[in-house]
């Protein structure tokens, strides 16, 4: 088991409306490690936690109601509307060493990419959307500061 040392002072929390499959999905297509998880009472996942090299990722689900970004634009014009553009509009940055290759990992594993990788300021970055839509932004960490 990962160590459980303080959170950093910023960690994004997420929801998604299968924790479990997320869970998975996002250390097999993202590389990232479980650090925590924990049952909901009913069989399932009710919380999560995974590392992104030093960072902090809090999983969970809200309620039976809720639905992810993707399932949501199914049937919301203006969900679909403002998912159009290849944005992060909300979601998470997460700097990798190798950005080609990250992308070519994670779409192997199933993810949509959004924005192919590009070099402009602040650097080499591509955006990928997970299983229930989420929107990742992976920028490469300039080699000074590897």
């Amino acid at each position: 088991m990962p160590d459980l040392a303080p959170h950093p002072d910023v960690v994004p929390m997420l929801s998604y409306a299968d924790v479990a499959a997320a869970m998975d999905w996002l250390v097999a297509a993202f590389g990232f490690t479980e650090r925590v998880r924990r049952g909901d009472g009913a069989g399932g996942v009710g919380h999560g936690e995974l590392l992104a090299g030093d960072g902090v990722l809090m999983l969970g689900r809200p309620s039976p109601a809720y639905e992810g970004p993707k399932a949501h634009r199914e049937h919301c014009a203006a969900a679909a509307e403002w998912s159009r553009p290849p944005h992060v509009v909300d979601g998470v940055l997460v700097y990798v060493t190798d950005v080609d290759a990250h992308r070519d990992h994670a779409e192997a594993r199933g993810a949509t990419i959004v924005r192919e990788p590009v070099d402009e300021p602040p650097g080499r970055l591509y955006v990928a959307e997970d299983l229930e839509g989420h929107r990742w932004m992976f920028l490469e960490r300039p080699p000074s500061r590897r």
